[in-house]
């Protein structure tokens, strides 16, 4: 669907662009001299209102003209410097709320051209703790968004619902596999199919960002992505690629399950949510479920 509007975006761009320049160097210089020969065969006395309308551009072409600037802005800052995205499931909770709205910055990962997202030129590269969106490998035409837990070279175990990673590294001083310390924080706040789940402090990177874990769901080992020449809860991050996990840690379809984000598929970093609704409400509500019933002001501009 992204793929889709891109396309239409960058064509409608190119289309009321083309417009605009046909207009201004060519057909707008052909309306001004069939109005001088006008003149001049009619002694310079042709009415001014008659010479007014004449002057006009058609309809079509004032619109195209008039669409293109702004449609023509729209698709650089989209493309190239930000792009909104809607936050549609919980797999990112604590972090990320369904009903948030988030900006992401797409330069972060590299210059793209908008439609296949061919980066054209290098601008960085995810740091472990991003949270970016990303083309979902198995449908493009999808965007997930996850945090970055594992790069390049990097060799990962999720084991009894901890996450250890071993950092790419050369030489025989290469520390062995370390658990990502985690701190407890609550529990209760948050609830899935009516457990209460457990938040944690996970110290990936500094300071630590929050997970929740099920504690009465056991890990899906038999469903996790099964990595040649690894165990089956361990990974070794390819080179071009990284793992993503969803901070909600029971309720996340993640790299455990389908296997790496190539560095193509990366279409930016999550900076800042911009508004945030709550769509919840009482059974009683005559509101339709997709009107929001309450904008969460305190989570603008958050996002670890």
């Amino acid at each position: 669907m992204a793929s889709t509007f891109a396309l239409i975006l960058v064509l409608v761009t190119l289309v009321t662009g083309i417009i605009w320049a046909c207009d201004k160097w060519i057909w707008a210089k052909h309306r001004a001299q069939k109005i001088a020969d006008a003149q001049v065969a009619h002694g310079n006395k042709v009415d001014k209102t008659a010479l007014a309308k004449a002057s006009q551009a058609p309809g079509w072409i004032e619109q195209a003209k008039s669409i293109f600037p702004v449609i023509a802005v729209v698709l650089v800052l989209r493309s190239f410097v930000y792009e909104p995205f809607q936050i549609p499931s919980g797999s990112m909770m604590p972090t990320l709320l369904v009903g948030d709205f988030i900006l992401v910055e797409k330069f972060a990962y590299g210059l793209k051209e908008p439609v296949n997202n061919t980066r054209l030129i290098p601008t960085g590269t995810p740091e472990r703790g991003d949270v970016a969106v990303f083309k979902y490998p198995e449908n493009p035409r999808v965007d997930y968004i996850k945090r970055i837990v594992g790069l390049p070279g990097d060799r990962i175990v999720y084991q009894d619902k901890q996450l250890y990673i071993k950092p790419a590294c050369k030489g025989d001083d290469c520390p062995d596999f370390q658990p990502v310390p985690l701190t407890f924080r609550q529990g209760g706040e948050f609830s899935q199919m009516g457990i209460p789940l457990e938040r944690y402090g996970e110290a990936l990177i500094e300071p630590p960002h929050d997970i929740l874990r099920n504690p009465l769901l056991p890990d899906r080992i038999s469903m996790y992505y099964r990595q040649p020449g690894t165990a089956l809860n361990e990974w070794v991050v390819p080179e071009g690629h990284y793992f993503a996990l969803g901070d909600n840690r029971d309720n996340s379809t993640d790299s455990r399950f389908w296997g790496f984000v190539p560095e193509q598929n990366l279409v930016g970093k999550a900076v800042a949510i911009w508004i945030s609704f709550e769509f919840e409400r009482h059974a009683d509500s005559w509101l339709p479920s997709w009107v929001p019933s309450d904008v969460r002001f305190s989570r603008v501009g958050a996002i670890h």
